[in-house]
């Protein structure tokens, strides 16, 4: 119910939204390069994780490109260089609450956290992704670090099918019974 302004010494609203935008455009990883992750990490019948990995990255990117786009947006609006428009106003007013947008959270990984934790959290999920993609298929994953989980499920009882030359809906059944 309080006005916009406040009146003292302090910084603005739209100095700390600004600057809390700059913050996080600076801590917002830059998109995948979906061809380097296709050729290093090929389709392929046998290892059914190089299309989690692909398909990963092309849901991160989604939403880490409305990030970077939006979030220099939000920036020029508050300078006055482009209009301020509903979805801007919305956005500068959840980075002001520390939520995430929703122009990123539609289009993001489902997530509960305050805006600081989720930028940390969103980080730490690239990093995973990125280290999979310098270093290789990893031993262990984070389930939980992944976009689409469902996928990775799939993908793990179809290597494993193929494995032991199991039809993959039988596998289902007998670990459902």
């Amino acid at each position: 119910m309080q006005p916009r302004t406040a009146k003292g010494k302090g910084k603005t609203r739209e100095q700390i939204i600004g600057e809390q935008a700059a913050f996080l455009a600076s801590k917002t990883p830059e998109v995948f390069d979906l061809e380097f992750v296709q050729k290093r990490f090929p389709t392929s019948y046998e290892e059914s994780m190089n299309t989690v990995l692909f398909q990963e990255c092309v849901r991160y990117n989604a939403m880490l490109a409305e990030m970077k786009v939006s979030l220099i947006q939000v920036q020029r609006a508050l300078l006055g260089e482009v209009v301020m428009d509903e979805m801007l106003d919305a956005m500068a007013t959840s980075i002001f609450d520390n939520i995430v947008p929703k122009n990123w959270s539609s289009c993001g990984f489902l997530s509960m956290k305050p805006l600081a934790s989720w930028i940390v959290d969103c980080n730490a999920r690239i990093s995973f992704l990125n280290e999979w993609y310098e270093k290789g298929t990893p031993i262990v994953f984070w389930v939980s670090g992944f976009f689409f989980p469902q996928a990775f499920l799939t993908g793990t009882m179809q290597n494993y099918a193929r494995q032991q030359k199991i039809a993959i809906d039988k596998l289902s059944f007998e670990f459902l019974f």
